[in-house]
């Protein structure tokens, strides 16, 4: 698969769906142009590109309780080529993304980032031997009088 990084402004707040087995997808488009100068030296906005995305599981959930129309973001994906038939036989070719991660930009903007309650998909339940929970500066609980900066 081709992997692709989008980066636009949603059309409209993720719909957020579920499976008949559970599984959380949000389906969203990012509007991609870029802008131009004129002759005059004044921008003028390109054609843009209308991506369709989907994101999974706990992301989805995350991206729509976060993120909504008109934000800018940044959506790192993988690129599918699907053809279809229309009801009325108009043969169709579509591309599609599947996220693998969705983000805001902060070009001309900030965000406050809070981890969410549940655990993300594809994390063990146990820590591994080889990084103990207690050698973990980032759940290492803050020392007296010092400050809850994360190390770096």
């Amino acid at each position: 698969m081709a992997t692709i990084t989008i980066i636009g402004n949603l059309v409209a707040d993720p719909e957020l769906r579920f499976t008949a087995q559970g599984k959380a997808v949000a389906g969203f488009t990012v509007a991609e142009s870029k802008r131009v100068k004129d002759a005059d030296g004044s921008w003028k906005d390109g054609d843009s590109t209308f991506w369709r995305v989907s994101i999974w599981d706990a992301a989805a959930e995350n991206m729509t309780e976060s993120l909504h129309k008109g934000q800018r973001v940044i959506v790192v994906g993988e690129v599918k080529q699907r053809s279809f038939e229309t009801q009325q036989g108009e043969k169709r070719t579509v591309m599609e993304v599947t996220a693998t991660e969705v983000g805001p930009s902060l070009k001309w903007s900030t965000a406050k980032v809070e981890k969410s309650a549940g655990k993300p998909s594809g994390f063990a339940s146990k820590p591994s031997k080889a990084a103990p929970v207690s050698d973990d500066p980032w759940n290492a609980a803050p020392t007296a009088g010092g400050d809850d900066v994360a190390p770096f």
